[in-house]
């Protein structure tokens, strides 16, 4: 390792003023683009590299198609049109010919494009008056560099490509002058992986000799970035392990064993290896923090009921915390029966023994019940508390929680989340098992909850009944299949589009579609209404009624996303489907299928945007969430699903999660070896101190308690 050249510390405290050729007005421009040290300039990439050997050239392009083409501006002129807009015709040329531009409304391109500059620009090519000519194409000026690729940076109000590429080229002069860079890196680590040390990347990067040089400049920065962000993660991970006390649970017990045995259904392999998983982490005192992601219908309940039944042998309790009454409610029923008629020793009874308890509390919770619940959880009297976040409000004390299960954790705040890991009276921790059914590519599971180990839940129980999916823009054939079904007993779900945020809109939305088909599609059915506006009571009426098979038709809005559970519904009608998620989607269709019929989901609508009908027709290809999840990180990107992570030091600027699946992997096993020993990075110090310039406080928290 070389800890001799100059440390990214170094650069971060060296101002961009300090450069040959930093001008005021151009240093208040980087500041505007938040560059105001070497090293913010260092990591301020370019957007695209242009090989001069290998360019388009202006005679290649053809009439009807995209092109780049990079070229020297010969003239330029500005006026006005009969309706007052601005119009700028510039004339540019390369070897090959010459190529007309046309800018409206873009007065400023006449200051830009003045002549004997260079550009690239892209653009569809046209042909006017027999003169081959672009309409407002791209535009990225790149000054007179002469080696053979240039790098083009991103541009903004005075802050040109050139300006960069000149202080860039400055910056590495100086640096290689004095001590070159620091690489923190263990060559062992370079070597493992084929990483070019840090001065030949940023080399690579900003000065490329070949695009071969691109290539390699970017596998060591990407690589970088992903350490730094996994180095955090472990190194958070481990103190956590080691600064609290967790509970040795006893994981093979009577009361466990009785359950699987009660069943009545073999365990998938899935169900198998994840539970042995668990209760690898909850053998040993050291507070466990596992996410388990698993498909709707992949049987997850059933593995949080053992995790809560290997803390409840062991004379402690258990809690599962739902985003949602309807969602606590499901889970109440379901656990409760699933756990009925299993005992537990209590020497306060007169046997010995008495019922396991599961209780509910949610603030739906009468006050005279929620005083008994309270009581009794103090006492130890209830083993499985379920609930929604009533769970964590002032006056709910335990006597000595084992385990926690925290379900669609995605929904609950930070602090929500983190509430329920509380020390107990004599100074223990939980443990902790989050769940989602909303499979989360592997790459950023990795990245976004590395400080939680990860169980798969990949494999769906026998018998599950398929689901096939269409979609249709007319709504008729949908109409058909919900009067068939009904018609042979079964149940439907109608979810009306998402038209904003506003719950106050999706109501509407919801009550005018159930009026419309009340009285015309679905006339004579039994229909019932759920959106969020509807009053407590009546919406759990209605739940109660369409469970019950009262109600032939359930017209609602994504409040039934998650947590309903009637295995005699078998269609699912999504009306204006482009507008939901891959994610959304996927779980409104997971609502059907539970049952022994054959089971069919319509998306309804039209596809307004080339994504989404990606969406859409990934939907009809795959019932696989895990693929479904995939599809989403390409179409929407990594910043959505990074969500605050992304802020600050931390931000990937050129590691991307779809691209660089591969080195999320190796940086995450990089800092494994690194930090997992707990002695954190004594042998590396020059790699700490980059940690913790990189490293923020709030970010850390955040990635913590998610």
């Amino acid at each position: 390792m070389d800890g001799s050249g100059l440390t990214l510390r170094e650069l971060d405290e060296r101002p961009v003023t300090d450069l040959k050729g930093a001008a005021p007005k151009k240093i208040e421009a980087l500041a505007s683009i938040d560059v105001t040290s070497v090293l913010d300039l260092l990591t301020h990439y370019p957007r695209r590299h242009i090989d001069r050997s290998r360019e388009a050239t202006i005679e290649s392009l053809r009439v009807g198609e995209e092109g780049m083409v990079l070229v020297r501006v010969q003239s330029c002129s500005a006026r006005r049109t009969r309706n007052r807009r601005s119009l700028v015709e510039v004339t540019v040329a390369d070897d090959t010919g010459t190529l007309g531009l046309t800018f409206f409304n873009q007065p400023w391109r006449e200051r830009q494009l003045e002549p004997g500059v260079e550009a690239v620009v892209f653009g569809r090519l046209d042909q006017y008056k027999g003169r081959e000519k672009m309409t407002n194409p791209l535009v990225d000026l790149v000054g007179d560099r002469t080696g053979r690729i240039v790098a083009v940076y991103p541009q903004s109000e005075g802050v040109h490509s050139w300006d960069v590429d000149g202080l860039v080229g400055e910056a590495l002069r100086r640096i290689m002058a004095v001590r070159g860079f620091a690489d923190p890196v263990p060559a062992e680590v370079r070597r493992r992986y084929r990483l070019v040390d840090r001065g030949v990347a940023y080399h690579g990067i900003h000065r490329p000799e070949s695009m071969q040089d691109v290539v390699e400049a970017r596998r060591r920065l990407v690589f970088d970035e992903l350490l730094r962000i996994q180095l955090e993660l472990v190194q958070r991970k481990v103190d956590l392990e080691r600064s609290a006390q967790g509970i040795a649970h006893r994981v093979e017990g009577p009361l466990v064993s009785a359950f699987l045995e009660r069943l009545g259904f073999a365990l998938t392999g899935a169900q198998r290896r994840t539970i042995d998983e668990i209760d690898a982490d909850l053998a040993v005192p050291r507070p466990m923090h596992r996410l388990l992601q698993g498909d709707v219908g992949s049987g997850k309940t059933v593995v949080a009921a053992t995790a809560l039944l290997a803390a409840v042998q062991g004379g402690h309790q258990g809690a599962l915390m739902a985003p949602t009454e309807v969602l606590a409610d499901q889970h109440h029923l379901g656990i409760a029966a699933l756990l009925h008629d299993l005992e537990v020793d209590d020497p306060a009874t007169l046997l010995g023994r008495r019922p396991l308890s599961v209780e509910l509390l949610t603030s739906r919770t009468t006050a005279g019940e929620r005083r008994r619940i309270t009581a009794q959880l103090v006492a130890g009297a209830v083993d499985v508390v379920i609930g929604t976040h009533a769970l964590i409000q002032e006056g709910v004390g335990f006597s000595s929680l084992g385990v926690v299960v925290i379900d669609e954790q995605h929904r609950f705040g930070v602090d929500q989340r983190d509430a329920l890991r509380v020390e107990n009276p004599d100074g223990t921790v939980p443990d902790v098992l989050v769940m989602t059914a909303t499979p989360i590519p592997r790459t950023a599971a990795m990245t976004v909850y590395g400080d939680l180990d990860v169980s798969v839940l990949d494999e769906l129980p026998p018998g599950r009944t398929p689901i096939s999916t269409t979609w249709v823009v007319d709504e008729a054939e949908a109409w058909a299949a919900v009067l068939d079904e009904v018609a042979l007993g079964r149940q439907a779900y109608v979810v009306c589009p998402l038209i904003d945020e506003s719950d106050a809109l999706e109501a509407r939305s919801a009550e005018e579609t159930f009026a419309r088909v009340v009285d015309g599609e679905l006339a004579g059915l039994r229909v019932g209404l759920l959106h969020g506006r509807v009053g407590r009571a009546d919406k759990e009426a209605t739940m109660d009624l369409f469970r019950s098979g009262a109600l032939d038709v359930l017209v609602a809005t994504t409040v039934i996303e998650v947590g309903v559970d009637v295995p005699n519904a078998t269609v699912m009608v999504v009306l204006d489907a482009a507008r939901f998620g891959i994610a959304q989607l996927h779980q409104l269709r997971g609502r059907v299928g539970r049952g022994e019929h054959p089971s069919r989901c319509f998306l309804v609508g039209e596809a307004l945007t080339a994504d989404a009908e990606e969406r859409l027709r990934a939907l009809v290809r795959t019932t696989d969430g895990f693929e479904l999840a995939e599809v989403d990180l390409d179409l929407r990107g990594e910043g959505t699903i990074m969500g605050g992570r992304q802020k600050g030091r931390n931000d990937l600027r050129l590691a991307s999660l779809r691209r660089d699946r591969e080195w999320v992997e190796a940086a995450r096993e990089v800092a494994v070896d690194l930090v997992g020993d707990g002695d954190g990075l004594a042998g590396h110090p020059v790699l700490a101190d980059e940690f913790s310039l990189f490293a923020l406080a709030d970010d850390g928290d955040y990635l913590l308690k998610s």
